[in-house]
């Protein structure tokens, strides 16, 4: 499988050989469950849809319902479809496990950043802000300052740097070292950080 859903645990740290102090996160990798199989004839693409994590079943509508019994499963709560592998050949009710990533070092996590509300430019764009009040602006201290939006052009460029909504973004990391793999855990050691709070659900990538 090119991937896995998975969760975020939190970060701890490992030692290297040469006694080097290397910060990296904990990621629970599946087990995931093969819930459907897209095809050219059926869906116009290839795709394997994989789910993770248990749902209640009263919390799962009838169509979610008959989709997982379809395919031999109980309710999941994430459904995400990845590309398939060559001269691999799955089936709807397959788990895939941690041990896909064993002879990979590197992978690629994707997740949503902290949601941290709408912030100023400060604390947005790390503007430096006026430092030292000047002149009786008392209020100026913080502020984005002209925006160069006179007679011409009359408008605000898009991609302006302004105040606004900060986190909550999708992000991919790429190519973060793979320290350790604990398959009885599902457990995935990786270097590096990684987005998004504890708990939160990533996809992980060859």
């Amino acid at each position: 499988m090119a991937g896995l859903i998975g969760k975020k645990i939190g970060m701890t740290s490992v030692f290297s050989a040469e006694g080097k102090n290397i910060p990296c996160t904990v990621l629970e990798a599946g087990p995931c469950v093969v819930t459907q199989i897209k095809t050219l004839d059926n869906d116009g693409y290839e795709a394997v849809q994989l789910a993770y994590d248990d749902k209640k079943e009263k919390r799962t509508n009838k169509a979610q319902k008959g989709h997982f019994k379809k395919a031999g499963t109980s309710p999941k709560r994430k459904l995400v479809e990845f590309s398939p592998e060559e001269g691999v050949d799955y089936k709807p009710g397959d788990i895939i496990t941690v041990d896909t990533f064993k002879d990979n070092n590197w992978v690629d996590v994707t997740g949503y950043s902290k949601g941290k509300g709408f912030q100023g430019v400060v604390k947005r764009y790390n503007f430096r802000g006026v430092n030292d009040a000047t002149h009786g602006q008392h209020n100026r201290l913080r502020a984005p300052g002209s925006l160069g939006a006179s007679s011409y052009p009359s408008r605000v460029f898009k991609g302006m740097r302004m105040a606004g909504r900060t986190g909550n973004a999708r992000v991919k990391i790429l190519n973060l070292k793979v320290i350790k793999i604990i398959p009885e855990n599902n457990l995935i050691i990786v270097k590096g950080s990684v987005p998004g709070p504890k708990g939160s659900y990533i996809l992980i990538e060859k």
